[in-house]
């Protein structure tokens, strides 16, 4: 049983499968030091990596088994695993990213019986298509296809796991064998355990005001259940049954990217919609923007949020993306990047779609659409109080005039550490 981004017992069908074969099971997750060298060392997501393994072997090892840790080649580690311990099938997630796909195509030469099964997403992709194409380029006709369709059994987790004989799980590496950098201060724990007690109080508290309130940044009521889903820890077809119907909704726009990548391989890398025109090239704005001192209040409080949290708000997210690539011009690119290093629920299909809707190069049915960030701040955070939680210097302005603080008076206005905006705003 190869597990990949699905690190939990509970609803993870490749394991439920795995376990219900005669013999016994071997359970490894092998880190790929060709991820390890590139963005996916971020340090945000190794640490929530780390926690969610951790807590998987911890949960293996209270069925009887362990999680089997090894280092290197997926395709090269997996062999020598089948040869040691004769193994005849290999179960694993279904997964459609470019990597993913090469990965299995690569075990699927190994001479095993090579068994997929869904958990990655609610619905598969490729599922759902529309007439006469490959994939649903609008998100609305793929919502009515998604809700709509079937959905799987949510599989028990396993009563038991049962090691091969003399099998050692090998130790989990240190946080600083994978990256150089350091979390985010206020990083949440990760693992499946801390993901369902998340899940079970946001259902049991929050979730019935989840379709009224996601949107209010103050507040703060999404489920912040998104590093969790990413990771495996927490399963999104539980969750699609349990949510309001407001968080399914989020649920099928994540499906939706999904199935853009896999149709689109390159949504990180290209425009899915041809752009007209250059970026702007301002590295000094892109600077300001990463660092959340662009001037502009509640564009920093979000990017600030980011970096203290590894975490931003919905809502912020839309917000400061628009900011800086319809506001600024800069490259979508640019603002991946970013969010990748910093985001512990940085997915690559999810984030670059979102970037790209935003942008106008995605899949948006309005991309000449842009967010006007005083607008938006007075809609949805009319009080202030999400950008006097983030942004300090701001603490002592009052209400609603927190969103604009160049036009106060010097003596009302912010100290000198906050700086004017990068441009002018009305």
């Amino acid at each position: 049983m190869l597990f990949t981004r699905d690190l939990r017992v509970h609803d993870n069908p490749a394991l439920a499968a795995a376990c219900r074969r005669t013999g016994p099971t071997v359970p490894v997750f092998v880190f790929d030091d060709a991820l390890l060298a590139g963005p996916f060392a971020a340090p945000n997501r190794v640490r929530l990596l780390l926690d969610a393994l951790a807590d998987l072997r911890e949960s293996l090892r209270g069925l009887g088994g362990d999680l089997v840790v090894r280092r290197g080649d997926p395709v090269a580690e997996i062999a020598r695993l089948a040869r040691r311990t004769d193994a005849a099938e290999l179960f694993l997630a279904d997964e459609r990213s470019a990597y993913a796909r090469r990965r299995l195509a690569g075990l699927r030469e190994l001479g095993l019986r090579v068994s997929v099964h869904p958990g990655i997403t609610v619905v598969p992709p490729g599922d759902l298509t529309p007439p006469g194409g490959d994939h649903y380029r609008v998100f609305t006709p793929y919502w009515r296809a998604w809700e709509a369709v079937r959905r799987r059994p949510i599989a028990a987790a396993p009563r038991e796991v049962r090691l091969p004989p003399g099998l050692r799980g090998g130790p989990l590496p240190e946080f600083g064998d994978l990256t150089n950098g350091t979390p985010s201060p206020d990083l949440a724990r990760g693992g499946e355990r801390a993901g369902r007690r998340r899940m079970a109080r946001w259902l049991d508290e929050a979730a019935a005001g989840y379709d009224e309130g996601h949107d209010d940044l103050a507040g703060d009521r999404t489920s912040r259940l998104s590093a969790y889903i990413k990771f495996g820890c927490v399963s999104p077809r539980e969750l699609a049954d349990a949510g309001p119907a407001g968080f399914r909704r989020q649920l099928a726009w994540r499906d939706f990217h999904h199935q853009v990548a896999a149709a689109f391989p390159d949504l990180a890398r290209r425009d899915y919609r041809p752009r007209r025109g250059e970026w702007n090239r301002d590295d000094d704005a892109l600077a300001a923007w990463r660092e959340g001192m662009t001037g502009v209040p509640i564009v920093d409080a979000g990017m600030r949020q980011l970096l203290r949290e590894g975490f931003m708000h919905n809502r912020a997210r839309l917000i400061t993306a628009s900011f800086l690539t319809r506001t600024l011009g800069v490259d979508w690119r640019a603002g991946l990047r970013h969010f990748n290093d910093w985001l512990a629920d940085g997915d690559i299909a999810d984030n670059a779609g979102n970037w790209q809707w935003v942008a106008g190069t995605g899949n948006s049915t309005r991309p000449g659409q842009a967010m006007n960030p005083l607008r938006q701040a007075s809609r949805f955070d009319p009080k202030g109080d999400y950008v006097r939680r983030y942004v300090p210097e701001l603490a002592g302005i009052e209400g609603a005039r927190v969103h604009r603080p160049w036009t106060l008076p010097a003596d009302q206005g912010p100290g000198p550490a906050y700086p004017p905006p990068v441009l002018e705003l009305g």
